[in-house]
């Protein structure tokens, strides 16, 4: 019998002897790499956390103790160890397991996950609510050294270490070190404060001479002074840290007691850990970048590169362009926010690498810095996930908007992006962007459109952003980006309204509609801050019903915009109107022909609302 197969929850892990830990890391890689291979997912991440994942099994009970993972990606092993093992097949599958942490999958999840830099301010409200309620649980939280750069995560580091709260944070090194003057002597000077011979003295020393105040406080300031002289700074000390590290990350038993030590010191502590991201995994070690976030594949070939002879996606798309764009006008500067590859940036990077900036997971702080260089003259393209926008709204209103910078947001897996699952949904971006004053936005179907709006969009006098989804265009091809809306098909039974991706959905559906007798009128929305109205008005007094489809929340939809426009005028959707979009915008995982299909915003789904006329 494998050691995993009787591992259901931090219990089981704690029973295991000491000397099974590594076989059971080993069995939690292999079963990660067939699962993760067939499904896709977040792969050298969670390899690299596995002895982590298992030591912090050891020390805590995620049952009931809070332990967070930042971001979240990196939870795989942690999911198999509480009970999730039978389930883990379906990882990121409609109905299955989710790809980051779900409380309402299990209680070892403490909230939902999937955006980074906020475990810290997340522990530290646990911390504070355990203490104000008298409960009785311990507080971890597990942050990247990438996760380390978003400006949330000092907020909360400082708060924390202020605080004075029992709590741990475990920073996971796995890149690159922290500060560059942390060095040899600060490395060897580290591994001897870690040495088991070196804890049991601290213990004895807190225990002892800590019951003699003025005597413990005298003989600290001396040894911090010491310390001061022989090491350099450290930020995390100055915070109000303890201080462990750097240590092995994939030696179990000697992570498990340092993490133990730390919960033990009953105060803010900093565990710095250093681990390989894909560890166990050869191809994933060599190039943790490209195996990320990966679809299906086979394990014994590994990922087979593709053609990036022509563009695939939009972002390609968005990439290519940028670059022939940037040519022409040395004053085009992109930035990203740790998605460089991502985002289609990494030609430009090549091309322009003293015209690219790459913020790190910091978007309130891109966007503010494109703000300052519009004013200066520049024209800077921030390319963002729609939903890590949603971080810098504050930014966009206040820094970019009020003072009408000619930003350009290229707002990248706008819509339904399928498997990572309602944290990484672009839902929101038409509300909160169609409402920024003075903001234009455009929403293209194709490569075409999507080249000849992001021209539109480096023209405009204002902030401007064109929204554009995940993947690959459809069989809509004809490029009318230069109208503010196109009617793409007569019709007199009803009138379909979408734009973006989803018209390729509108135009099945009047092909559908026409099999059955009835003649649907499909119009393409360009631009979504300012829809020609006038025409859907016109086209709805004709036939006299209204489908408008949209891969948006419906608060801030279009929708409900062009009812309201219609009521104005005076040409209501006499015999109804049927709005389809996303509802609350919260939308589960799975492939995202799955999603429109159980949203009713596939071809069959805009078909068959026509139906709902006749009730």
């Amino acid at each position: 019998m494998n050691i995993l197969d009787q591992i259901n929850s931090s219990a089981d892990v704690k029973a295991l002897a000491p000397e099974l830990l590594q076989e059971l890391c080993a069995e939690l890689r292999e079963e990660i790499i067939r699962d993760v291979s067939q499904t896709g997912g977040h792969l050298a991440s969670s390899l690299g956390a596995v002895e982590l994942t298992v030591a912090l099994h050891r020390v805590y009970d995620t049952s009931t103790d809070r332990v967070l993972f930042d971001v979240g990606h990196q939870c795989y092993a942690h999911k198999l160890i509480t009970g999730r093992r039978a389930q883990f097949h379906t990882l990121r599958q409609l109905d299955g397991i989710a790809g980051f942490p779900k409380p309402r999958e299990a209680a070892d999840d403490p909230c939902i996950a999937g955006h980074a830099s906020t475990s810290i301010s997340l522990a530290l409200g646990m911390a504070r609510a355990r203490r104000l309620l008298g409960a009785d649980y311990e507080v971890a939280a597990v942050i990247g050294d990438g996760a380390l750069t978003g400006g949330v995560a000092y907020e909360g580091l400082s708060d924390c270490g202020e605080s004075g709260e029992p709590i741990v944070i475990i920073l996971n090194d796995n890149e690159m070190s922290i500060r560059e003057n942390v060095g040899g002597m600060a490395y060897l000077l580290g591994k001897i404060r870690l040495r088991p011979s070196y804890i049991l003295i601290k213990r004895i020393y807190h225990r002892t001479l800590g019951r003699n105040e003025r005597i413990y406080r005298l003989i600290h300031r001396a040894k911090e002074r010491l310390k001061n002289i022989v090491l350099p700074d450290n930020m995390f000390e100055d915070m109000g840290f303890y201080y462990l590290g750097p240590v092995d990350g994939h030696d179990v038993l000697n992570l498990t007691r340092i993490i133990r030590y730390a919960r033990d010191l009953r105060q803010p502590a900093i565990v710095h850990v250093c681990t390989r991201k894909g560890k166990g995994y050869p191809p994933a070690e060599q190039n943790p970048t490209a195996y990320h976030g990966v679809s299906p594949f086979d394990p014994a070939v590994g990922i087979v590169p593709q053609s990036t002879e022509t563009a695939k996606t939009f972002s390609d798309c968005f990439g290519r362009t940028l670059c022939e764009y940037a040519a022409q006008d040395d004053k085009i500067v992109a930035i990203t926010a740790a998605m460089c590859d991502g985002t289609g940036l990494n030609d430009f990077a090549q091309r322009y690498p003293a015209r690219l900036f790459d913020v790190g997971i910091a978007e309130q702080h891109a966007a503010a810095m494109a703000a300052g260089m519009a004013r200066q003259g520049l024209k800077p393209v921030f390319a963002v996930y729609s939903t890590f926008l949603q971080r810098a709204y504050d930014m966009l209103m206040n820094d970019i908007a009020l003072s009408g910078e000619h930003v350009v947001l290229a707002v990248d897996r706008a819509g339904l992006v399928g498997a990572d699952g309602e944290t990484h949904q672009g839902s929101f971006d038409v509300g909160y962007l169609c409402q920024t004053p003075g903001m234009a936005v455009w929403s293209p179907s194709n490569f075409a459109e999507l080249r000849t709006m992001l021209r539109l969009a480096l023209d405009a006098e204002g902030p401007a952003a064109v929204r554009y989804p995940r993947g690959g265009e459809g069989k809509f091809q004809t490029d009318t980006a230069a109208l503010s809306a196109a009617l793409l098909r007569h019709g007199t039974d009803v009138t379909l309204v979408s734009y973006g991706i989803l018209i390729n959905e509108a135009l099945g559906a009047a092909e559908l509609l026409a099999a059955r007798g009835v003649s649907a009128e499909v119009i393409k929305l360009n631009r979504l801050d300012a829809p020609d109205f006038e025409m859907v008005t016109a086209s709805v007094a004709r036939t006299g019903r209204l489908i408008v489809a949209e891969e948006t929340a419906e608060a801030g939809c279009i929708g409900t915009r062009l009812l309201a426009a219609l009521e104005e005028r005076g040409v209501p959707a006499a015999r109804g109107a049927i709005l389809r979009n996303l509802d609350s915008g919260v939308v589960q995982h799975g492939t995202v022909a799955q999603l429109w299909n159980r949203l009713h915003l596939d071809a069959a789904g805009l078909a068959a609302a026509y139906e709902e006329f006749g009730r």
